[in-house]
């Protein structure tokens, strides 16, 4: 929103309450670290450059904010020792030095914080003409929070729960901990903070009492749910539940079908088409797009894969980085891994497994069958029981199949090897060489009638 805007976003802490090895920023919520999703928000509202404080764990945290967000303007600060909030954000003054504006401060373990939420931060700052600017949320139970307190309403400081009077443990008005400060004076005033509190840290809420001697602090109240961090697992339980609630409700709004919308696992960064109905318990992990009009059924789990319009997909199937063309159908138990790639009309059937597989407009594969590194054309029949025998045990090789071609049930098609056009391949036979169009390739033993076999044999044991 503002060419001169820059965020740091504090994720160094270890996370204790969670009792785990890896730094709390990294857990996992609807598929993304923690950190990712108020990394996020800063990004949609323009902040550049980005500046996540890192500590515990630091290399790694690093690796996922990266993986997370590649072409972004990032710039990590390493906070040596865990000192507190404002320790935290002066450890990025070196990575700011060069940079004149509003410093925009998020918490890296805060993931329901909504954007709106922040251009209305940023509309305040503007409006108040503000050194700084804060968030608060009222709390029926503000056990645990800093209290924000006033006088003749406007905010002179932010005292922490341990340091209040009871007077001020009253107040029900407390501190989110998100602030948009001015640069020129964030860095001089967090020079200036000493650690007089009953924990020996310095905090960031002394920037609020320095700020209001300057004149007004602007505010913004949101929900509680919005700024609610994460200190152990049974909450981030809590923060990912409302989260899958908001995504789940927003493709409602937009014209999809969820039949059990408790239950559908939707994560963020997913698109889906109107008319789309999707069944329970169907998991659709980010990168992955779905259609108009289709349908996926129960228990299915699809992954960064691409599903085009009026396709079916029936119950407990697995997509892994694949796309499918308009109107196929797929299903049940059938897995797509990646590389596979369907044109329109096509059929795989239950227990389908394809692997790097290109199959060409209405071809068919609809019982136990395994297509790997295959390239199939268009309207070949693949009869139960063919496998692609695509490893010799050091290197895979392709199996090609021509449009028209017949497969017999309980094939094995030793790659690399072809079938021309149009030919046929009999039930039960090895392929070990190619098949030229238009022909009839049968490997399997003559059959042979032993009549009166039986009866001999049963003699034979007395």
């Amino acid at each position: 929103m503002s060419p001169s805007l820059a965020a740091v976003v504090l994720c160094a802490g270890k996370g204790t309450r969670m009792k785990s090895e890896k730094a709390k920023v990294l857990h996992p919520i609807l598929g993304r670290p923690l950190c990712a999703y108020p990394l996020k928000r800063a990004l949609e509202l323009g902040a550049s450059p980005l500046v996540p404080v890192v500590g515990h764990q630091a290399a790694e945290v690093e690796k996922a904010i990266r993986a997370q967000f590649p072409s972004a303007s990032l710039r990590f600060a390493l906070q040596k020792e865990q000192r507190g909030t404002a320790d935290a954000v002066r450890s990025a003054e070196g990575e700011l030095k060069d940079f004149s504006g509003r410093v925009l401060i998020l918490y890296g373990d805060v993931p329901l914080l909504r954007r709106e939420t922040l251009e209305a931060l940023v509309a305040a700052h503007e409006s108040g003409k503000a050194t700084l600017s804060m968030v608060s949320t009222t709390l029926d139970d503000p056990t645990g929070y800093g209290r924000v307190i006033r006088e003749g309403g406007k905010v002179t400081r932010i005292v922490e729960h341990k340091d209040c009077t009871p007077e001020q443990r009253a107040v029900r008005e407390c501190n989110a901990g998100i602030y948009l400060v001015e640069s020129s004076f964030l860095w001089r005033a967090l020079a200036e903070i000493r650690p007089q509190n009953a924990q020996g840290e310095f905090y960031l809420t002394d920037l609020v009492e320095m700020a209001a001697r300057l004149g007004p602090v602007a505010t913004v109240e949101a929900d509680a749910t919005d700024t609610a961090g994460v200190n152990d697992r049974v909450e981030m339980a809590a923060r990912a539940r409302v989260m899958q609630q908001r995504i789940n409700e927003g493709h409602m709004r937009a014209g999809v079908t969820l039949l059990d919308p408790a239950s559908a696992f939707i994560e963020d960064d997913v698109s889906i088409g109107a008319d789309t109905e999707i069944g329970p318990q169907v998991s659709l992990a980010a990168g992955t797009v779905v259609g108009r009009n289709v349908t996926i059924g129960q228990g299915s789990v699809l992954t960064a894969s691409t599903v085009a319009d009026g396709t079916t997909i029936k119950p407990y199937s697995v997509f892994e980085e694949a796309k499918v063309g308009e109107r196929c159908i797929i299903g049940p138990f059938a897995r797509l891994r990646p590389g596979t790639e369907l044109a329109e009309e096509v059929h795989l059937g239950n227990f389908v497994e394809t692997k790097k597989a290109r199959i060409g407009k209405g071809s068919k594969a609809n019982h136990l069958a395994y297509l790997g590194d295959a390239k199939i054309g268009s309207g070949v029949n693949v009869g139960a029981g063919t496998i692609t025998c695509n490893y010799d045990g050091v290197n895979k090789h392709v199996t090609e199949l021509g449009d028209g071609v017949f497969i017999g049930s309980d094939t094995q098609l030793v790659a690399p090897v072809s079938v021309g056009d149009g030919a046929y391949v009999g039930a039960g036979t090895t392929v070990t060489k190619n098949v030229p169009p238009g022909s009839l390739a049968v490997s399997r033993v003559p059959q042979v009638n032993k009549e009166g076999w039986v009866a001999r044999k049963k003699a034979q044991r007395g």
